[in-house]
């Protein structure tokens, strides 16, 4: 008798801090694309970001956070744990040799991501091993780029509600004072606002510890 495959999305970004557009995106996809499991990636080193980042480990633990109460959403940690730029073919592959049951596999994207999608490392490639899921902006329809055409790529849309929150806005409010707190719940969990405010992210000057 054959096995139905699993259903498992990607999610990959730097989450720094993650907040919660990206929980409403992936609770988005899970439901509409019907996933048996969710992986939330963070980025170790970004190739295409010039930014400094917050340390990886507090990343991944605000993400381990944000995803506690749904067991559908797993915190992958390979492209922290690896040296050298994280390239998603380099993760998706990794991930692939790894799954041991038959499954299918969801890229989830912004359409901000899916118009330099060919700028990716390794992009054509990525394309035959994964379907892109891709969250719109509000009332505008996906568009793939033209060079995607002919290649026989695999898209679906994510009917995404509209949202404000970015994480450069959250960088930007408690670098200027603001605490993490005082901005849950409308644009970061309460538990992942505790653990900025408790570790002094992205403020100009953190507190100094206490003895």
């Amino acid at each position: 008798m054959a096995v139905e495959p699993r259903r498992i999305g990607l999610y990959g970004g730097s989450f720094d801090p993650v907040h919660q557009a990206h929980r409403v995106l992936a609770d988005t996809a899970l439901a509409q694309l019907a996933l048996d499991e969710l992986r939330w990636i963070p980025v170790g080193q970004p190739w295409q970001k010039t930014r400094r980042l917050a340390p990886a480990e507090h990343r991944a633990e605000m993400v381990a956070l944000a995803i506690s109460d749904n067991p559908a959403f797993v915190l992958e940690k390979c492209e922290v744990e690896r040296t050298g730029p994280s390239y998603t073919l380099d993760t998706v592959t990794l991930l692939q040799q790894r799954e041991r049951h038959p499954a299918r596999w969801f890229l989830i994207i912004g359409q901000d991501q899916l118009a330099g999608f060919c700028t990716w490392h390794g992009w054509a490639e990525l394309l035959q091993r994964v379907t892109l899921a891709v969250a719109g902006r509000a009332g505008v329809p996906v568009q793939a780029p033209a060079e995607l055409s002919n290649t026989g790529h695999r898209i679906v849309a994510l009917d995404m509600p509209s949202m404000s929150v970015s994480s450069t806005e959250l960088r930007h409010r408690l670098a200027a004072g603001e605490s993490a707190t005082s901005l849950a719940p409308r644009m970061v969990a309460p538990v992942v606002a505790r653990y900025i405010d408790r570790h002094g992210l992205y403020r100009i000057n953190p507190p100094s510890p206490q003895s």
